[in-house]
């Protein structure tokens, strides 16, 4: 029944360290179709695998449950950000990352107030934008005056911790980083946040943090990058699995950096689609899932919530998974 899985999306998880030890292997495994989320003896080209327990949600320690499947508001008013949040809250979305870019923390604040869910059921992700910053001091404080603005936004509906804090693009070079994630640091070490996480950031430049900061004390956890059947560059999901961090897709379905859905690719997952008494868009949502990244949607159609979280009760062919694979 499709509304007793959405609304269990969290009932069955993986850690995060099995699920990066596994995707480490995804990208390569893409070409027999093989799957992190959905793990399965099958393996021959064409072969459809029994339908096994779905994995909906990864504990990415420190008390966050990070849901697979987030919604991410997009630039509107708080207004819409607010009726948008509670329609992503009623069909079961749990999963959300309210970005200062979007300039509507406020009302999604408001929404999560207003709905009655227990905040500890929700895994809330918020960002900074700091980028311009050019050096070590001048990074860490941007960095530290965007964390206590998006306190201080989300404080609207009465949210007065993070379950995830992102920067949304790196500074310019490795002195800049390093002070960015300084104030991300100091922001953890304050209670604020349990968990750490990037955006858009390349292998070298988690190197900055990872590799290239005698400092470091906490690690990233999640490196949000644009991934879908049109755009996957090389081997980004092992790249980000040997350091730790899992990949969520934003533009999962195309647009902007993520790749434009021409007629080809639209064809070839629509063609697909009734295989598995699904939509085209939920085929290309699948690839992503299965190719071991975790996925940010959006929508301002109930129709289109309740579809993007329909991913949980089929598992692409090693064929289709291919075919896919091929597209961009």
């Amino acid at each position: 029944n499709t509304n007793n899985q959405i609304n269990n999306i969290q009932n069955t998880l993986v850690n995060r360290r099995d699920a990066i030890l596994t995707s480490g292997a995804a990208t390569a495994s893409v070409a027999t179709g093989s799957s992190l989320l959905f793990p399965s003896s099958a393996r021959a080209e064409g072969e459809t695998p029994a339908t096994p327990t779905p994995i909906t949600a990864i504990d990415l320690g420190n008390g966050v449950i990070f849901p697979l499947v987030s919604f991410g508001l997009q630039i509107y008013d708080d207004d819409t950000a607010y009726k948008l949040t509670l329609t992503a809250l009623e069909v079961g979305y749990r999963n959300f990352f309210a970005s200062v870019l979007a300039r509507n923390q406020k009302g999604f604040a408001r929404a999560v107030r207003d709905s009655g869910i227990p905040r500890e059921d929700l895994c809330i992700c918020g960002s900074v934008v700091s980028n311009r910053a050019n050096g070590y001091n001048a990074a860490k404080a941007a960095t530290a005056k965007g964390c206590d603005e998006n306190m201080k936004a989300f404080a609207a509906g009465n949210i007065d911790y993070l379950d995830m804090i992102m920067l949304d693009y790196p500074g310019p070079d490795r002195d800049s980083i390093r002070g960015q994630w300084a104030a991300f640091e100091d922001m953890y070490d304050s209670k604020l946040v349990k968990s750490l996480a990037v955006s858009n950031f390349k292998a070298s430049q988690l190197d900055d943090i990872l590799v290239n900061n005698p400092e470091l004390k906490v690690k990233p956890v999640v490196n949000q990058l644009p991934f879908s059947v049109a755009y996957h560059p090389g081997n980004v999901v092992e790249e980000n699995a040997k350091r730790g961090l899992l990949v969520q897709a934003w533009a999962p379905l195309g647009g902007s950096l993520g790749g434009r859905f021409d007629s080809r690719i639209k064809t070839t997952c629509t063609d697909i689609a009734p295989r598995y008494n699904k939509s085209g868009a939920q085929v290309a949502l699948k690839w992503v899932l299965q190719s071991g990244v975790a996925i940010c949607t959006q929508t301002k159609k109930k129709s289109h919530f309740v579809e993007d979280l329909d991913l949980f009760d089929f598992q692409l062919s090693g064929k289709d998974m291919v075919a896919l694979n091929n597209l961009a």
